[in-house]
């Protein structure tokens, strides 16, 4: 029994030893590769850069181009005297007819939408101080335009009176606005609301308005100019900063106040670690950046107490975070304004009185110091009824928010009485006076991702499959187009199977609802695996490289792998086929290497164990490359430069190593 043990033993270190040795080899051959694996991985990604740069900058000039040949009078946004000539002259143009004034509002709307984007894009300060003043005005010319037609429309509601109701309604619509007006000539007591049964729009009063000389209007724009303009208002959030030269009181110094000051060099980096973390994508949410920078500089307790009070407060305010919500399908702008004078025909003659004053705002809530009676008057809320856009998905019960013009922001107090109708898509609910309201929803409901999935279908094409919390998509990818699927009843079918650039695509689908994009503010709202950005986007980088041979997947040994280290399924794959359960392999990916798993999903407990026969490698698709075939490395060869920059925009927009 001795001898047997004792053999046993000199076998195990034989074996130790071997595994030694062959560790210690596998490192080197590492090390040796080590420069030649980075030159080639640099060398792909740089002419991929440089081709990919080029081509837009072809396709920019190309567009200046033809918009100069075109020469339809559109002034240059980009040019201020063009920009300020233009909306000086539209200003002064006396047009009010509402068919004319509505093709004139979709030009003006194109020069806002080409302003957002070179507001997106300036980094000159001055420069981006001046579009947001030419973006700024021309909104509110275009509602100024629009107020011009609804006057003249309701300075003749006793022309187009309504036999069976006694009043004036009318409806006028096209691509961008839909507009609702209601003038009330019979007073009828009895009158309770209408509804614009064509557009699934309407409205309740209170007795008090069905008596009065009002006339109602709900103007929906079909785009969101409001939320602009709060963001442009509130959203210029200042970086976190502290003072380098933090000293402790020197008075009475004890042993410990010696130690802290000996130690500022090690807090200040500290510091500088939170304020870069805080600034980065690995940011974790502000309140606890707050408490631990706290804990650093030992703030006192009564600082501590009035900070949570303050973050507190802050998460109790009914006013709107654009961060969190997200506005959808415009804005209703719900107003009620006095009747203008109407006209009267008198033996052959018009007679008209001639006010220069414009829409005015009817009143309500009354004010009590406008009352005649000592007793104050109870002005009951107003009602609103609609159907949902059929334009966007709302995969969660919507918000309703008003418009608080006053602090340029959305709230959601003042609203009560909500009814929502899942089944028929139709909401109603309660103001205490006449706003500009929207439905919105959370904007990151659908993440974190359920399960993902980057298949090749061919060279230069693949599908990008994603389970998120309540819609489930594919996009697929072909060259530098992406096209959006989905089996789920209410995917939006104007959007599904539609071929576009990756960046339209992304547009097009935030504008629906139909959100998988994240941001540096998204690890505020979805938790995270917390991963070291840059070993993930070279992870994706490389990704992009080999997709038009290889298949990835989401494992869910990701998120128990550390922050240093990514975890995904991999294998060679060909064609439109899904891939077989058993053909996927785990890889380990970090900042130094990549090495393929013993471990499979069904395993018990993570390890990062090297699968036996195979090697570290300093980048991915050199470690790939160990198990592909020589078909397959070719294709990755092959692939187009803009498939590959599609596929990875479209990777490091939604992030999946980290949002999964």
């Amino acid at each position: 029994a001795q001898k047997a043990k004792q053999q046993q033993e000199e076998e195990e270190r034989r074996l130790q030893e071997e595994g030694k040795s062959l560790s210690l080899s596998i490192l080197t051959g590492d090390r040796e590769r080590r420069e030649d694996e980075l030159d080639e991985l640099r060398h792909l990604l740089e002419n991929n850069h440089i081709a990919v740069t080029k081509w837009k900058t072809d396709a920019m000039e190309k567009a200046k181009w033809e918009k100069y040949m075109h020469c339809d009078g559109t002034p240059d946004p980009a040019v201020q005297r063009d920009i300020n000539t233009y909306i000086s002259l539209w200003r002064d143009d006396p047009e009010v007819n509402i068919t004319s004034v509505l093709k004139q509002c979709n030009l003006a709307l194109q020069l806002v939408e080409e302003l957002e984007g070179l507001l997106r894009d300036v980094t000159d300060p001055q420069q981006g101080q001046k579009y947001q003043e030419a973006l700024i005005n021309l909104q509110e010319l275009i509602h100024s335009k629009h107020h011009r037609t609804s006057e003249e429309i309701l300075k003749r509601a006793s022309e187009s009176i309504d036999t069976e109701t006694g009043n004036m309604q009318t409806v006028v619509k096209d691509d961008n606005i839909t507009l609702c007006l209601w003038a009330n000539l019979k007073k009828d007591p009895r009158f309770k609301g209408l509804n614009f049964e064509e557009v699934n729009l309407g409205f309740q009063l209170p007795k008090q308005l069905a008596v009065s000389d009002i006339a109602v209007r709900i103007l929906h724009t079909h785009y969101d100019h409001l939320s602009l303009l709060a963001r442009m208002a509130h959203l210029k959030i200042p970086t976190p900063s502290f003072p380098a030269d933090i000293d402790l009181p020197e008075q009475g110094e004890t042993k410990e106040d010696e130690e802290v000051k000996n130690d500022k060099e090690t807090q200040q980096q500290r510091v500088d670690e939170e304020v870069q973390s805080i600034r980065g994508l690995e940011g974790r949410k502000i309140k606890q950046k707050i408490k631990r920078l706290g804990w650093v500089f030992t703030f006192n307790v009564m600082f501590s107490f009035l900070l949570c009070m303050f973050l507190t407060e802050c998460s109790q305010s009914p006013v709107v975070d654009l961060m969190q919500y997200t506005p959808l399908g415009g804005v209703f702008y719900y107003d009620v304004f006095c009747l203008p004078p109407q006209a009267h025909q008198v033996i052959g003659w018009e007679i008209r009185q001639v006010l220069d004053t414009g829409l005015q705002v009817f009143p309500y809530p009354t004010e009590r110091s406008n009352l005649y009676d000592k007793e104050a008057l109870t002005c009951p809320p107003v009602g609103v009824s609609m159907t949902l856009p059929d334009s966007v998905v709302f995969l969660e019960t919507p918000q309703v928010a008003r418009w608080d013009a006053a602090g340029k922001q959305w709230r959601m107090d003042g609203i009560t009485d909500v009814s929502y109708e899942e089944e028929e898509a139709k909401i109603s609910f309660k103001m205490e006076s006449f706003q500009a309201f929207v439905l919105m929803q959370e904007t990151y409901a659908n993440l974190p991702f359920q399960n993902w999935e980057l298949r090749p279908l061919g060279q230069d094409s693949a599908v990008f499959t994603v389970n998120g919390v309540l819609f489930d998509f594919s996009i697929m990818i072909q060259g530098d187009q992406c096209m959006l699927q989905s089996e789920q009843e209410k995917g939006p079918s104007h959007l599904l199977g539609k071929w576009m650039s990756g960046p339209a695509l992304q547009k097009a689908m935030l504008n629906v609802g139909i959100n998988i994009f994240v941001n540096e503010y998204t690890n505020k709202y979805v938790s995270t695996c917390g991963k070291d950005p840059l070993t993930e986007h070279a992870a994706y980088e490389q990704m992009a490289l080999f997709a038009s041979a290889c298949a990835f997947s989401w494992s869910k040994w990701n998120a128990k792998c550390g922050a240093e280290h990514l975890v995904m399924q991999v294998c060679e794959h060909q064609g439109p086929a899904p891939v077989l359960k058993n053909s996927w392999s785990l890889y380990l990916l970090s900042a130094q290497r990549s090495q393929k798993l013993q471990i499979t999903e069904k395993s018990e407990a993570f390890s990062p164990d090297l699968y036996p026969g195979s090697e570290f490698h300093s980048t991915f698709i050199h470690m790939l490359q160990d198990n592909m075939s020589t078909e397959g490395i070719a294709r990755t060869r092959e692939s187009n430069y803009l498939f590959i920059d599609t596929v990875q925009s479209l990777l490091c927009a939604t992030r999946p190593l980290m949002y999964s």
